[in-house]
């Protein structure tokens, strides 16, 4: 059993991480037993994953084959299963949980890594099935996977002609709710672009501290790691790397050089535009990434109050600030829908979303969700607007902010919010970002446009 504790990390229980630890050995084995654990429960993946990186006595080269392994797995689920529903004899659904798991990680291995042997990927996991069921059911997993691999050029995928809704679904491996969707609100053409960027394996974007170093010192420390990076086209100031295993570890992260920080939440604090002196309220700030941005714009000066609802989320922001050099950030436990204090000149309301600008970086957020849960959301975030049109000040700011793409949860949430506050008008984003990055005098990103989150922000002023 897995139990989630309040500052949103999760603790293994005595019957869980320890069971069976045989059976479960090598990146491969605990690949599988992360993936069972996420199958069966509410834990979010990045959580399983951290911890078992934290506490496992896996080597670095095994850590990174087990990373690649849950997330890829999870990434393409629906590809695979589809793959493996086509070749095994019976109800691949009803399958034991492990043993699904691994003919997905072996799967996985022989469609999209190419530098592992596929016989290597095969026997691994039927050692697995073995040590999980015995000799009779790897041998039916060794027969399903050495099938698919003797037919892996002629699969047969739903036909785009019959149903393109399915095959897009499929290809892509997202829900196909979601796939019908999308294509409802973004057109065909839109839909797969973005489908497509989101089964890419993310990049990790440095945001540099201007405050501590310039990114010019940054490039260099990069540069002589022979890490690969390029700077945004949208902020020069962040470079996006396609792998820094050991971030935390780095030199220029523990000197409090870079932030990790998408592009896109980097771009949403730009928006708020905080000014030096100012007082800033960041309703929903843990894990602080938004926070610690503000600050730095505000040249550490004036004062930020930093919420979140669990006092334990807060040293996430603490200790961060602590390694940024960022002394105005203050921060309290409180609920953002309640949180009282006399106006100030900024609020920030990144709310909580649906994540659905963000599959890239968290795959497993598009198979946990379900249609309705969107409109489950709103209510929350409008309460929490609510309350921060009460926070800000005459001439004062309210940026609200999302890390999704649905029209529900943004733009439908600032017509709402502008019709209910006549005393707040929409300040133009195009007056602070790139254009390319405005839509209707918002700030809205996505993926397969602009090489970032999808994301959502717009700046609103308290004119009385």
């Amino acid at each position: 059993m897995i139990s989630e504790a309040p500052n949103g990390s999760y603790e293994p229980t005595n019957d869980s991480i320890t069971t069976y630890p045989s059976i479960y050995e090598g990146a491969r084995g605990t690949a599988v037993r992360i993936l069972s654990r996420f199958e069966r429960s509410d834990s979010y993946l990045d959580k399983l994953l951290e911890y078992e990186l934290r506490t496992g006595e896996l080597n670095p080269q095994d850590k990174a084959l087990l990373t690649e392994l849950v997330n890829g797995t999870v990434r393409w689920l629906g590809k695979l299963d589809w793959v493996l529903t086509g070749f095994y004899h019976g109800e691949f659904d009803k399958c034991l949980t492990p043993v699904k798991n691994a003919m997905r990680i072996a799967l996985y291995q022989i469609m999209f890594l190419s530098k592992i042997p596929h016989p290597v990927a095969i026997n691994e996991s039927v050692e697995i099935v073995k040590r999980l069921k015995g000799d009779r059911s790897a041998g039916i997993v060794n027969g399903v996977l050495r099938n698919v691999l003797r037919h892996l050029d002629d699969i047969r995928y739903p036909n785009t002609n019959e149903d393109n809704i399915w095959y897009y679904s499929v290809i892509y491996s997202h829900p196909r709710w979601l796939v019908k969707r999308w294509t409802d609100i973004f057109g065909d053409n839109d839909t797969e672009q973005m489908l497509k960027a989101n089964v890419q394996r993310p990049t990790l974007t440095l945001r540099v501290n201007l405050l501590k170093t310039k990114p010019l010192a940054v490039s260099e420390w990069l540069e002589a790691q022979q890490i690969p990076f390029t700077a945004s086209p949208l902020l020069p100031h962040c470079f996006q790397v396609s792998s820094l295993r050991d971030i935390a570890g780095s030199e220029i992260f523990k000197n409090g050089w870079v932030s990790v920080q998408d592009v896109s939440a980097s771009l949403a604090a730009v928006l708020a535009s905080p000014k030096e002196n100012q007082t800033v309220i960041d309703l929903c700030a843990a894990p602080g990434g938004k926070t610690f941005y503000l600050a730095e714009l505000m040249n550490n000066s004036g004062k930020i109050i930093a919420l979140d609802k669990y006092e334990a989320k807060l040293r996430f922001i603490k200790s961060g600030a602590e390694r940024l050099g960022l002394s105005v950030i203050q921060t309290e436990s409180a609920d953002a829908r309640t949180y009282k204090h006399a106006p100030v000149d900024v609020v920030i309301a990144d709310v909580p979303c649906s994540g659905h600008g963000t599959f890239s970086k968290k795959p497993d957020i598009k198979w946990k969700r379900e249609a309705t849960d969107i409109l489950k959301l709103v209510p929350l975030q409008r309460e929490i607007l609510s309350n921060a049109a009460a926070l800000v000040k005459p001439g004062g700011i309210v940026m609200y902010s999302t890390c999704t793409v649905e029209p529900e949860e943004n733009f439908q949430n600032i017509d709402w919010f502008l019709q209910t506050f006549p005393n707040f008008k929409l300040d133009n984003a195009e007056n602070y970002l790139p254009k390319e990055v405005c839509l209707n005098g918002c700030m809205q990103t996505f993926p397969h446009k602009h090489g970032t989150d999808g994301a959502f922000a717009a700046r609103l002023i308290r004119v009385e």
